[in-house]
């Protein structure tokens, strides 16, 4: 399918949506079904036709991936911190074909998914890149990404990660690459001054309260820094309390069900404490930057990030640790653990000058010697089933003095990453929403309804 082919699809989805009402549809592959069944809608494309022309002799002009040669594939990723983990595998794969030369790029998170739309609409896109959940719906029921369900064992993979890697139609359209946590990060030394005992899978919300409390009166430090953030953040108080954001299918939004209301007041309210820093005070100062300079003694961090954490505040090592979520200690349903996990995964877009090979690739990034290599490097934790150990080695074999082995358990009860087809829409609105709350410009259960509207608008939008 060529570039012009997408552009093209894509301005009629856009355009008979708006025209004939299919917002109960739950994704564009769906939409696009029902307007090959509709004979009344050939209008509707003819319609649209001639602004797709333009679109189309641009993208005719290029074939296929133009930004690299034959035998040349074009790596992106936008974490610079794992360049050097992305490049042995690369490194790898060469040298089991010579023939083959790769090369990673690394780009910043909002100039990434610029370049990479950009290159999506001029059929110019990399031969591998990254793909993260929250955009997978967007690429894949565009036709933008190569089904990659043939080539992997989804059975090697976490069933999060699978999900993950899924567009609407159920398909795989990308090799899930790693699986992730929200953790605690706790100051041992903090602890240690207030006398307080270090957390662990015992705790509850009570006493993530009571330990903040006692810090706060004998050292005069924060206690548990809770900044307004979904997936390092309420997310995992909702469904520890057994609520939903969004419903199984994605449907439906549950901001106003009693269990999610409920643990969305609970992390709201955690500000009006005195232990905890306000909004204003972490739009000036980041949790990570108030703890690692001695400010507070806990807070919540992505494992993704722990490697980081180390390299960067050598002078911190052995000064703290971590350990898994507090869990709700009387929830509406379930036994209170939970923990949201997300997943990235390597794709490569349906059409492209070196599909062929980039597949291969992939097929690759999708074996257990792939995804090994990728734990050893210390960049995430691998998706693939039982190499956990490989990332978790990489912390003491580097001389960092934390335990990341105790947060492994917290993948029996994780939850998946909120996400459905409308989220780019609704996204940056309820974090708005959320910041309003905070700042006093609405009352709580106001703007528990207002988040409930705009997802609730958003889908029907779909």
């Amino acid at each position: 399918m060529s570039a012009f082919w997408y552009s093209l699809r894509y301005i009629i989805i856009s355009y008979v949506k708006r025209k004939d009402n299919l917002a109960s549809y739950q994704s564009e592959q769906k939409i696009w079904e029902v307007i090959m069944e509709r004979k009344n809608m050939r209008r509707n494309i003819a319609v649209v036709m001639a602004g797709a022309l333009v679109m189309g002799l641009t993208a005719c002009g290029s074939s296929g991936n133009e930004s690299s040669e034959d035998g040349k594939l074009v790596f992106q990723i936008w974490d610079a911190g794992q360049k050097a983990g992305m490049e042995k595998l690369a490194e790898a794969y060469m040298e089991e074909h010579p023939d083959v030369k790769i090369e990673v790029q690394a780009t910043g998170w909002d100039e990434y998914w610029t370049k990479l739309e950009a290159s999506a609409t001029s059929n110019s896109m990399p031969d591998i890149f990254w793909m993260h959940s929250n955009q997978m719906y967007k690429y894949a029921d565009n036709g933008i990404l190569a089904d990659c369900s043939d080539i992997i064992d989804a059975s090697s993979f976490s069933d999060i990660s699978i999900a993950n890697a899924e567009g609407s139609d159920g398909n795989i359209y990308g090799v899930p690459k790693d699986k992730d946590l929200v953790v605690l990060v706790y100051n041992k030394e903090i602890f240690d001054q207030a006398g307080v005992a270090y957390p662990d899978d015992t705790w509850t919300w009570d006493n993530l309260t009571e330990a903040s409390e006692k810090i706060y009166e004998q050292t005069g430090k924060y206690g548990y820094m809770a900044y307004a953030h979904d997936q390092i953040g309420y997310w995992n108080f909702v469904y520890q309390n057994g609520g939903e954001i969004l419903n199984e299918d994605g449907t439906k939004a549950e901001y106003t069900e009693k269990a999610t209301s409920d643990a969305i007041k609970f992390y709201v309210n955690l500000q009006n404490n005195d232990w905890c820093p306000t909004q204003e005070q972490f739009a000036n100062t980041s949790a990570t930057e108030q703890f690692f300079s001695g400010q507070g003694a806990m807070f919540f961090a992505g494992s993704w990030d722990l490697a980081n954490l180390c390299s960067t505040y050598t002078d911190m090592n052995g000064k703290w640790d971590v350990a898994v979520l507090p869990k709700c200690p009387n929830p509406e349903s379930g036994d209170g653990r939970a923990v949201i996990s997300n997943s990235v995964s390597y794709a490569t877009a349906a059409e492209g000058k070196n599909k062929d090979t980039a597949m291969d690739f992939l097929k690759f990034l999708a074996s257990e010697e792939g995804q090994r290599i990728q734990g050893e490097s210390g960049v995430a934790i691998p998706a693939y089933n039982g190499l956990e150990d490989t990332w978790v080695n990489t912390f003491a074999e580097n001389g960092y003095d934390i335990h990341p082995e105790n947060i492994i358990p917290m993948f029996d009860y994780s939850v998946k990453y909120v996400n459905n087809p409308s989220r780019p829409s609704w996204e940056p609105k309820v974090e708005q929403a959320v910041l309003d709350i905070y700042a006093g410009n609405m009352s709580v259960d106001d703007g528990i309804q207002n988040m409930q509207d705009i997802v609730t608008e958003a889908i029907a939008e779909e």
